[in-house]
């Protein structure tokens, strides 16, 4: 399933270094625990397992030594604290990624969605709920940059009470999502500054932002004071993060780990691999530096 897709439904409703042969080498074998270093805490999102249920899913986590899961809800969260899974980026808020804070008309709307979400995932321990900015429509860059600020502070004071930091997801409009305004470091980094709360960050999508602008590590380097989450994925593709794709993750993984960033990196590749959760192994074997 599509990420486009699961969001739209779930919303409605509420992955050391390899040998060189891992392009070609699928493993089967099931996962066993082993011992990560420390320095990234792992994550993964569900919706590119999803045909795994998510309670064996969570166990698999156990296995694998994995402390948290991407893009869960409320409905999901009795579950993941049965397993001691973390919900490491929340969402169940909004009209997903083509409709979003850009559009004046949506914010009556938005505000009261976000508004009944944010307690939830304060109360329930969690941090960080996604948002997006939505498509353009010809709308010009500037106009929507304002539109995002002057909805998004009418949730930030409660964003701030409740210890819930909103974060929008930057996304290409070149290959998946086109015409999604969010689609540039320097546009959300802009939307930060002008917002100039520690409650709203960005959630840096490595295979996106490589799709659209590259130069991956230096912006990492250079603004990772706004990023306040990872994804990571193949590119191109959006497959594994291993040799049969062009970025280099674990030079990526270290150049975050020397910012000093404490959160998670959750793995959203689509796995081609008959074994998937041992796909996701080795996407975080790859990563973890």
């Amino acid at each position: 399933m599509k990420r486009r897709k699961f969001i739209g439904t779930s919303a409605a409703a509420s992955v050391g270094l390899l040998a060189c042969n891992t392009t070609t080498a699928k493993p089967t074998s099931k996962p066993t625990a082993f011992e990560l270093k420390g320095n990234i805490n792992h994550s993964a999102c569900y919706w590119c397992y999803n045909s795994i249920p998510l309670e064996e899913f969570l166990q698999d986590l156990n296995e694998l030594g994995m402390k948290a899961i991407d893009l869960t809800g409320p409905e999901e969260w009795p579950l993941l604290k049965k397993y001691d899974i973390h919900a490491s980026m929340c969402w169940g808020a909004g009209m997903g990624i083509e409709k979003g804070w850009n559009d004046p008309t949506l914010h009556a709307e938005l505000v009261a969605d976000y508004l009944q979400i944010i307690p939830k995932v304060g109360e329930a321990g969690y941090t960080n709920l996604i948002c997006f900015s939505g498509n353009r429509n010809g709308m010009d860059d500037e106009e929507g940059l304002q539109n995002c600020v002057t909805g998004l502070k009418q949730i930030l004071p409660l964003a701030e009470k409740h210890g819930v930091v909103i974060q929008m997801e930057l996304l290409n409009s070149k290959v998946d999502h086109k015409d999604y305004m969010c689609d540039h470091t320097l546009w959300g980094v802009e939307l930060c500054k002008q917002l100039g709360s520690e409650n709203f960050k960005l959630l840096y999508d490595i295979y996106h932002m490589q799709i659209m602008e590259g130069d991956i590590i230096r912006n990492i380097q250079d603004y990772h004071q706004y990023f306040g989450h990872y994804h990571t994925g193949g590119n191109p593709g959006r497959h594994e993060i291993n040799d049969s794709q062009e970025l280099n993750y674990p030079a990526i993984m270290k150049a975050i780990v020397e910012t000093g960033y404490k959160g998670y990196v959750a793995q959203e590749f689509i796995p081609t691999y008959e074994d998937k959760i041992a796909a996701l192994k080795e996407g975080i074997t790859i990563c973890d530096v």
